[in-house]
């Protein structure tokens, strides 16, 4: 039954309608007709039959008794981030990939309930597997009340385990598991997208994959491992590979393409990297004919002589691919060379706002570091971006000023080594793609707080690694859904409206109820775009078996 409103001619009548099925069509019957509908507003007749009625209705004495604070409040869980990556942890295929590979397993806890709870903390609260245990508690994650420390620990260790007897790991399993449901026989990858980074440990870091080596952290103090990340076309991860942290970045290319052929079948896909991946060891091994992987990788310029002397000499004249901004947003400008030396072809790439911040840059350096010298001050010195600018003479320092005009033909440029046919802009714009790792490694370090780690066995290091990983598979699932449609949202703003949605269990006269808060912000449309249909506002749930019922 409803209010309905009944115009006669230029009055309206409040009636009270009910809807009935005959023969199979729709019919409304007026049970009765109240008033004039302005005389009942008017004389408060209207709010005092609505008012009287609730008292008949259950739900609504709920949330008046609610509102008014008179209703005793047993618990209180969010709800939005469980429901949301619940969904997303099903469709890409993680629940089931850790499910079958636990089957045969006589493992006495849940563990696959374990690794998302992890998964989880990552994505809203990211620390260690002690805070994970403490914080799950606020949260409603189904199938977890058993769960403890402990448990977090091993399904750590089990993530990261390595098999002996087939020389494969849990996490590679996974891995392949998830690729799999991503790409059918009748797909093909174009491009992978490769890059490594360091995350360091405070402690000892495990047996073995802890390292001293080249720290991109800035902390050369600690030992560290490399993560190596791959994407796909679309920014998907599809692996990652972790090391001690004393592997160079110059040998890591070779074993990722050697392995993503072998894991995933990915033999023609044109590999881009930057960089600190070419050497010319890599560059024969690419271009074998038993391998001959396309690829397009970044350049030294200044410690490859061919390019600084040969590449960046040569004449020729820049297409355009995008001009000067004319607005917030637009692209950076971008203009491109083609070059051949020999049969080996190079792009060489020029962005004119770049070049005017690196004059500018370098000027500020030179005027700073002529002011230290009139001071007799040696301490910028040890600052690698000034000492490149100083020259000795005799028993002091001088700006060198053929340095300084050596690195003006360097402004906004970088060199693109590639064997591909693609048209230089668009191996420029490729290139330009790794955007995406960079973006995901940020995405891990800060997002997701991976480090510092103390676990102190490698296994479970790197199972701590992989779940940030897997945090990030749903991460890009979500993000590409809402980009579809059409929402680009800060994902800070995804994690606090989310966090925002909550259930309360509350109690009166005898009498269990859980209410669910409202959405706020950006909640509504991620709840859309993960496909997942919120709770009933208000459920009551059966004392006899603990079943909340809607109304």
């Amino acid at each position: 039954m409803f209010f309905r409103e009944k115009k006669v001619k230029d009055r309206s009548y409040l009636q009270i309608v009910e809807n009935n099925r005959v023969n199979g069509r729709t019919q409304q019957r007026v049970i009765g007709t109240l008033g004039r509908l302005d005389h009942l507003r008017d004389s408060g007749k209207l709010d005092d039959l609505i008012t009287s009625g609730a008292k008949f209705s259950e739900k609504i004495m709920v949330l008046n008794a609610h509102r008014e604070g008179s209703l005793h409040e047993t618990s209180k869980l969010r709800i939005g981030g469980p429901l949301v990556f619940e969904r997303l942890w099903k469709e890409t295929g993680c629940r089931d990939a850790i499910r079958n590979l636990i089957q045969d397993r006589k493992i006495q806890f849940d563990i696959e309930r374990a690794i998302f709870t992890t998964v989880l903390h990552r994505l809203f609260d990211p620390g260690s597997d002690r805070a994970c245990e403490k914080w799950m508690k606020n949260y409603s994650i189904h199938d977890t009340s058993e769960l403890q420390l402990q448990h977090f620990y091993r399904a750590m260790a089990w993530l990261g385990e390595e098999q002996k007897d087939t020389g494969t790991s849990i996490k590679e399993k996974i891995e392949e598991e998830l690729f799999q449901k991503r790409h059918d026989l009748f797909s093909s990858i174009d491009m992978v997208f490769f890059d490594t980074t360091s995350i360091y440990f405070e402690g000892e870091g495990g047996e073995t994959i802890g390292q001293y080596g080249h720290s991109k952290d800035h902390r050369p103090d600690l030992k560290q491992m490399v993560v190596g990340a791959v994407l796909d076309e679309r920014g998907r991860p599809v692996c990652c590979e972790l090391w001690p942290g004393n592997m160079a970045d110059v040998i890591s290319l070779i074993p990722v393409a050697e392995r993503l052929k072998k894991r995933f079948g990915i033999s023609q896909s044109c590999i881009v990297a930057d960089r600190g991946m070419i050497s010319s060891g890599t560059l024969n091994w690419l271009e074998d004919k038993k391998h001959q992987r396309p690829y397009i990788l970044g350049a030294r310029m200044r410690k490859q002589k061919e390019v600084s002397e040969e590449v960046l000499s040569r004449a020729g004249r820049y297409e355009e691919v995008y001009g000067e901004r004319k607005k917030h947003g637009d692209p950076s400008p971008l203009k491109v060379k083609e070059v051949w030396v020999d049969d080996r072809r190079y792009i060489v790439c020029y962005n004119e706002d770049q070049a005017e911040k690196d004059r500018d840059d370098r000027e500020k350096i030179l005027v700073s570091l002529e002011e230290s010298l009139k001071n007799g001050s040696k301490s910028l010195v040890g600052n690698k971006g000034y000492r490149k600018y100083l020259k000795v003479s005799g028993q002091s320092f001088e700006i060198d000023i053929d340095k300084a005009v050596q690195e003006e033909r360097y402004d906004g440029k970088w060199v693109l080594r590639t064997n591909t046919t693609l048209p230089a802009r668009e191996v420029a714009l490729k290139y330009k793609q790794l955007w995406m790792v960079e973006d995901l490694f940020r995405s891990l370090k800060s997002v997701l707080d991976t480090r510092p780690i103390y676990h102190k066995c490698d296994e479970t290091i790197r199972g701590h690694v992989f779940c940030s990983f897997l945090a990030m598979v749903l991460m890009k699932d979500l993000k590409y859904r809402l980009e579809t449609e059409g929402n680009n949202l800060e994902w800070s703003d995804i994690i606090q409206d989310l966090d925002s949605l909550e259930e309360l269990e509350l109690e009166q006269s005898g009498k269990r109820f859980i209410l669910r808060t409202g959405l706020s912000g950006c909640a509504g449309e991620v709840f859309r775009a993960a496909g997942v249909a919120l709770p009933p506002t208000i459920r009551k749930i059966d004392n006899e078996n603990a079943v909340p019922t809607s109304f």
